[in-house]
């Protein structure tokens, strides 16, 4: 059961680094517990942090969300966190609503912030919402730009983002949660069928338009044998008037009276 996290459990002394005393445990454990110390301390540390994180609220981290340009880890020889990480941090001190999580996820003008509501949302949520909430951002190709440990990027696309979310256990230098096989929560009832791609509805879609067009043109072509079988009739018709009229032309005519 989920519990509030009480100040007593808090750690570090500077109060801009405390979970706020609303929050609910997640997974058992203080919210920002899902960071690691090590990366925890050092995204305290960081200037990012203290200059833009420091007084966010749930509504005002969207403004701060809509400014990323990256997603990824930490990165360098010094392994330094990325706005993306220190962002998804901050999520777990101030703990949001869910209705600003799945805002972020079904924002489709800003793929950043998707990204970080995703995986925000992948870190915290149940197993059922997790598949439920990302499995249709498989539909999302746009491009991401992604910052390697390198300090390189790469690029990688919002399904393929997903895709790491709901099978990998290791994502952007944090162990994710774990996460049941899909079929497993099937089973169990907390999902319902197979998921449907967006490829098979499309497929679906075509397959419906070429069974509309071929019982079209059945019926055209019905309709068109039926008129053909009309005029043949009524051209039957007409030469047999014709070669009544003609036959009747060639009688004699009756004689007087």
């Amino acid at each position: 059961a989920q519990v509030p996290v009480l100040a007593c459990a808090m750690w570090g002394k500077n109060s801009a680094n405390v979970t706020d005393t609303s929050a609910i445990s997640v997974h058992g454990t203080n919210p920002q517990n899902l960071v690691e110390k090590i990366l925890r301390s050092k995204i305290y540390n960081h200037a990012y942090w203290k200059e833009h994180c420091f007084g966010l609220t749930a509504e005002s981290l969207v403004d701060k969300a809509m400014e990323l340009d990256t997603v990824g880890g930490t990165f360098g020889g010094i392994r330094e966190p990325s706005h993306f990480i220190q962002l998804t941090l901050k999520m777990l001190q101030i703990q949001p609503e869910k209705e600003i999580v799945l805002e972020f996820i079904k924002n489709e003008d800003y793929k950043y912030v998707r990204a970080l509501g995703a995986f925000y949302l992948r870190l915290t949520g149940r197993p059922a919402e997790v598949f439920q909430y990302l499995e249709p951002l498989y539909n999302d190709y746009r491009k991401l730009r992604r910052r390697l440990a390198s300090g390189e990027y790469c690029l990688v696309h919002v399904d393929e983002l997903v895709d790491e979310l709901l099978r990998d256990e290791y994502v952007f230098d944090l162990a994710l949660p774990h996460l049941p096989k899909r079929h497993t929560l099937v089973a169990s009832g907390l999902l319902t069928g197979p998921r449907r791609s967006a490829l098979e509805e499309d497929l679906n879609e075509l397959i419906a338009e070429e069974e509309a067009a071929e019982a079209a043109a059945k019926a055209e072509a019905k309709a068109a044998a039926k008129a053909a079988a009309k005029e043949q009739k009524a051209a039957a018709e007409a030469a047999a008037r014709e070669k009544e009229a003609a036959a009747a032309s060639r009688r004699p005519p009756p004689p007087p009276p």
